[in-house]
């Protein structure tokens, strides 16, 4: 898990007011997306292009989980920066892409 690997902490919210609420109370260093959200299955893309919208906001890094391209292609026509897919999360390259944002591997 990559909490795990990098010592982050992972806080979760649900959906666009949640979210944005969470964010405007507590710093986070990344904000990473389901394509899908699992509690109701809306799209996740609303709540990053929320973020990246946001006077207030817009400069927290945000990516989108997702497998297909044109999804990817589209959070980052956002502002977002290029996410990773759910079956990847334990690939060196998706940590090497996360370590900007959550800090040096753990080994």
């Amino acid at each position: 898990m990559v909490s795990n690997h990098f010592g982050a902490s992972v806080v979760q919210s649900h959906g666009v007011e949640d979210t944005l609420e969470l964010l405007r109370n507590q710093s986070v260093d990344l904000v990473t997306v389901n394509r899908k959200l699992d509690r109701d299955y809306t799209d996740g893309l609303d709540v990053a292009v929320a973020i990246k919208s946001d006077p207030e906001l817009g400069s927290v890094p945000v990516m989108l989980v997702t497998n297909y391209d044109e999804h990817q292609e589209t959070a980052m026509a956002a502002g977002c920066v290029r996410g990773f897919g759910k079956l990847a999360i334990k690939d060196p390259e998706t940590q090497h892409l996360l370590t900007p944002f959550l800090g040096t591997e753990r080994e």
